[in-house]
């Protein structure tokens, strides 16, 4: 089983709706949109040759300077075979004005709890999860801490010298 055997299939299957194919460090890394998600992965789980059976990550990413607005959020499946150990990651992106997906809960019980830190952090909506609430932050924040959304520095600090942090 090669990536070029998973790639054509998952063409084959899903057409147009699978697209940006890569291999970096030898992972099959490719996008799909957010309604094609979980029938995707049930497909490469259910597969009688794949038995992509074990969703490793579950993540968000933000790129906030992206010339595309529908690209500003991605999720990021990562999955393995342990039979064939073989490793295929996936990616969907999302605009800032619809952080909704598909939970993953169906198909993965371990999704459960990397959906509600992916909410927690980034606020990413996942539709039909049991119970998305806040799990590392206070349930009183009204923003999402891994959005990059602020300077990483204060420009108003007096008291540093940039000369000791090696600027």
């Amino acid at each position: 089983m090669t990536n070029e055997e998973v790639a054509k299939d998952l063409i084959r299957q899903f057409g147009e709706n699978v697209y940006d194919f890569d291999e970096p460090y030898g992972m099959l890394t490719l996008s799909t949109s957010r309604e094609q998600i979980v029938s995707m992965i049930e497909y490469l789980k259910n597969h009688s040759l794949y038995q992509i059976n074990f969703l490793t990550t579950l993540c968000g990413v933000h790129y906030p300077d992206d010339p595309e607005p529908e690209r500003e959020f991605c999720i990021v499946y990562q999955l393995h075979s342990l039979v064939n150990n073989f490793r295929i990651r996936i990616k969907v992106f999302l605009a800032e004005n619809g952080l909704h997906i598909p939970t993953l809960t169906t198909v993965f019980q371990s999704a459960n709890w990397m959906e509600r830190e992916t909410y927690d952090f980034f606020g990413v909506i996942f539709d039909g999860h049991p119970n998305l609430k806040r799990i590392l932050n206070m349930e009183d924040m009204d923003y999402f801490p891994m959005r990059r959304e602020y300077p990483l520095e204060d420009p108003t600090r007096e008291d540093k010298i940039d000369a000791l942090f090696g600027r």
